[in-house]
């Protein structure tokens, strides 16, 4: 995908936070964060909010390791940003979050909050393999955040940040 001016001059790529295991007879999507996921999302909205690297629009999974992940950024940026919750990034193939990208015209600057493998195949389709694999050599981690700028005709890594 190239940018274009239908489509944010900046895209966030987040993985949610840590989570724990699901209880017994529990299902996947209702997994929490873990203790280590808190301090994880926390300590990555604290670090995006002091390099200036706040969205425009939030678009978050609503599985709930995924809104717990963007209500951590919801407190640093305290009523600055506005946030989505959608039912179509939880077990979704990397397509449906380019999807979602393309349909937000007119926001300079979009965080997609959800799972792997889609957060780093979403990654490797705008930055290319050879980029994702020199950044996250081990897997996308839990809390981590690209930070993607559309430049010319591509899009180029800015940032990567873990939590």
């Amino acid at each position: 995908m190239t940018p274009s001016i239908l489509v944010p001059k900046r895209i966030y790529l987040l993985r949610h936070a840590k989570s724990g295991w699901a209880e017994p007879g529990g299902r996947d999507f209702d997994r929490s964060l873990s203790d280590a996921g808190f301090a994880e999302a926390e300590l990555l909205a604290e670090t995006a909010a002091d390099r200036n690297y706040r969205p425009d629009l939030v678009i978050a999974s609503t599985a709930k390791r995924c809104r717990q992940t963007a209500e951590a950024l919801n407190r640093v940026f305290s009523g600055l940003v506005e946030f989505r919750y959608v039912d179509e990034l939880y077990n979704a193939p990397a397509e449906t979050y380019l999807e979602i990208m393309s349909s937000t015209r007119g926001i300079p600057a979009l965080m997609l909050v959800g799972h792997n493998p889609a957060i780093e195949e979403v990654f490797a389709n705008l930055c290319g393999n050879e980029t994702v694999a020199r950044t996250v050599p081990e897997g996308y981690p839990t809390a981590g955040l690209a930070v993607i700028d559309a430049v010319d005709d591509s899009w180029r890594l800015r940032d990567f940040v873990v939590g």
